[in-house]
């Protein structure tokens, strides 16, 4: 199956032509599938925004292609146009581009720039509020009353309500507590399940991209050294670290069990993970029937 979205040979020049030219992406050959669920990984300044400016067509190549469902998204102005209501963009801290009197009018800003009849902009508005957990009682009031984690909803809703088949978002939960972060992913992964729509996460946060994601994507000094799945990825490990990445603090902590000895998996990301992984390790020895072995004891005492 042809990739929904994709960059051939990709590569973007910052101050053509002047002392300061800087390669930001170099050559990129980057695609996603209709559907997927990936994340793009690199350190600040590596070319990660740079290369999602692009998907959109915020910015033009120096040389290479971008290619929507097959085309060039720079054919022509009229599908340049176009691909920008199919591919919707995040920013970071995206609370901070709210601008009209109602969260209603700031959801319904896109759809209405896309020529839509009332009644489908109502629909789409309403819709995309459920999806990032909006009460509808929040429709009529000024964004700028909301909390920070609502104008977050509110922004995010506004890109959703355009039902673009690309969604990309970078980094959703910056500056977010805990909870917040989760009502957030949670909202994200609710509208991949439902809508089929490819994601591309952003993010600097290893733990959220090993949970949320299925493959991952990492751009390093504007190429992409590494793809595939967390376990391909974070396989290596010492590599991501000279880049400034590193891995999950629990694959760290799994690592540290397994050269200390203790049968524990090695592949281990999350939270959620580590947990099975030690009960599994405390059943074998002995642990779960509450007759621990004398090794068991030995090892996890």
């Amino acid at each position: 199956m042809p990739p929904i979205i994709e960059t051939r040979q990709l590569h973007h020049l910052y101050s053509a032509g002047t002392p300061f030219e800087h390669a930001a992406l170099k050559e990129v050959d980057f695609s996603a599938q209709a559907g997927e669920y990936l994340a793009i990984i690199g350190r600040t300044g590596s070319g990660k925004s740079t290369l999602i400016q692009h998907l959109n067509g915020l910015l033009k190549p120096t040389s290479g292609q971008v290619l929507f469902e097959g085309e060039d998204i720079w054919s022509s102005k009229e599908h340049t146009r176009a691909v920008r209501f199919q591919v919707g963009l995040v920013f970071q801290y995206p609370e901070y581009q709210l601008f009209e009197e109602t969260v209603y009018k700031d959801i319904s800003f896109g759809p209405r720039n896309m020529g839509l009849d009332e009644g489908e902009i109502d629909r789409r508005v309403r819709q995309a509020a459920r999806f990032v957990g909006l009460d509808e009682a929040l429709l009529d009031k000024s964004p700028f009353d909301l909390s920070g984690g609502q104008k977050r909803r509110v922004a995010i809703a506004g890109v959703i309500a355009m039902e673009p088949k690309v969604l990309i978002l970078d980094e959703p939960t910056a500056g977010l507590d805990p909870a917040g972060a989760a009502q957030i992913l949670d909202n994200i992964r609710n509208y991949h399940l439902e809508q089929n729509a490819t994601i591309i996460l952003v993010s600097h946060s290893m733990e959220e991209v090993a949970r949320e994601a299925g493959r991952l994507v990492v751009i390093s000094e504007g190429t992409i050294p590494y793809s595939g799945t967390p376990s391909q990825v974070f396989a290596h490990g010492a590599q991501l670290e000279r880049m400034g990445l590193g891995v999950p603090a629990m694959t760290r902590v799994f690592a540290r069990l397994r050269a200390m000895g203790l049968d524990v998996p090695g592949g281990v990301y999350t939270i959620e993970q580590a947990r099975d992984a030690v009960l599994a390790a405390l059943a074998r020895n002995g642990a779960g029937s509450g007759q621990p072995s004398a090794r068991g004891e030995e090892r996890w005492t």
